[in-house]
């Protein structure tokens, strides 16, 4: 076991995550000036404490020079011991881990920085459980963990926890089912960006900054004034929504991230895409998605999944207000 805790009613293993450490004496500062949330000041966190709150545990973004995300992940800031430099662990997803490390290196330059894709060499497990047994978590020496935002779904709310360790060492509790997992990720409204959807959309597209991913007062990174002004000058006119359909009107429709929205009044074009979907655990029938979307597609008629003639999604309150700056 790498925790110890009385009751963790869900542990399962997360094989679409990956895992890229930033260490050295520069990575502070350099990661300040490549991501869209404020780096400088993280607190250092060492086993057996998760990292949690604010302080410790920061969503993050990697924009193109152009404001586009390339990639979202959560950061925390994990050194070998307390005299060690810096080590910077970002949770992401597994099939962009290796390309923004790579594009991350290109950066370097003379930097005191190494960048390393540890997808291949580090495992990554979720746990949920209730918050009173989320308090107890206590990892081991060599594994590090960090905190996410509590979700409720259900009329419950779920506590949230992502661990990592290193292949060589043995976990055998682990159930390979993640779908409940999945599914309080998509209920989060929290986006996570994937292959099919990097470069898709600028961060307030999929509410990033009203989940705490930007902050608008931490200075330049690529594509900072892009997104800058698309929130100063009001001009955010897609958002992220969570949606529903039913798994009977699906057919052979995809719902995989990226899978593009029609509005019935205008199926020439597209209205959106999924950004994340899973099953329901509770419901057999349903499917849950995060979707961005236009607004004003919102505002009548139906938004189709797929093409036109698709499922009709059923847009669902968001757990959190539009943030206002």
């Amino acid at each position: 076991m790498i925790i110890h805790t009385q009751n963790i009613p869900i542990q399962a293993n997360l094989s679409q995550w990956g895992l890229i450490f930033v260490e050295g004496a520069d990575a502070a500062s350099f990661l300040q000036n490549q991501l869209s949330n404020s780096v400088l000041g993280l607190n250092r966190t060492f086993a057996p404490d998760l990292a949690q709150t604010h302080d410790s545990v920061r969503l993050v973004g990697y924009c193109s020079p152009k404001g586009r995300l390339l990639a979202s992940a959560w950061l925390g800031q994990f050194p070998d011991d307390i005299n060690a430099p810096d080590r910077f662990a970002l949770f992401l997803s597994k099939d962009i881990a290796a390309s923004i490390a790579k594009r991350l290196s290109m950066f370097v330059l003379r930097s005191k920085v190494k960048v390393i894709d540890a997808s291949s060499q580090w495992s990554i497990s979720g746990y949920t459980c209730n918050e009173a047994d989320i308090a107890g978590i206590k990892i081991e020496g060599g594994q590090i963990g960090l905190r996410l935002p509590n979700v409720l779904a259900n009329n419950q709310t779920y506590s949230r926890a992502l661990i990592a360790w290193k292949n060589d060492v043995s976990e055998n509790n682990l159930s390979d089912n993640s779908m409940q997992w999945d599914h309080l990720e998509v209920m989060s409204a929290i986006p996570r960006i994937v292959l099919a959807t990097q470069e898709q959309f600028v961060p307030q597209m999929i509410n990033f900054e009203s989940v705490a991913g930007v902050d608008f007062k931490k200075g330049c990174y690529p594509g900072q004034e892009i997104v800058a002004r698309s929130q100063y000058r009001g001009v955010i006119k897609r958002r992220l929504q969570l949606a529903h359909t039913s798994i009977d009107s699906l057919g052979s429709v995809s719902i995989a991230p990226g899978t593009e929205l029609f509005h019935n009044n205008d199926p020439s074009q597209p209205a959106g895409m999924v950004v994340l979907s899973s099953p329901s655990p509770t419901e057999p029938n349903r499917i849950d998605l995060q979707v961005e979307c236009k607004l004003d597609a919102l505002e009548s008629g139906e938004i189709h999944l797929g093409s036109v003639q698709g499922p009709v999604l059923k847009i669902d309150p968001l757990p959190y207000p539009f943030i206002e700056i």
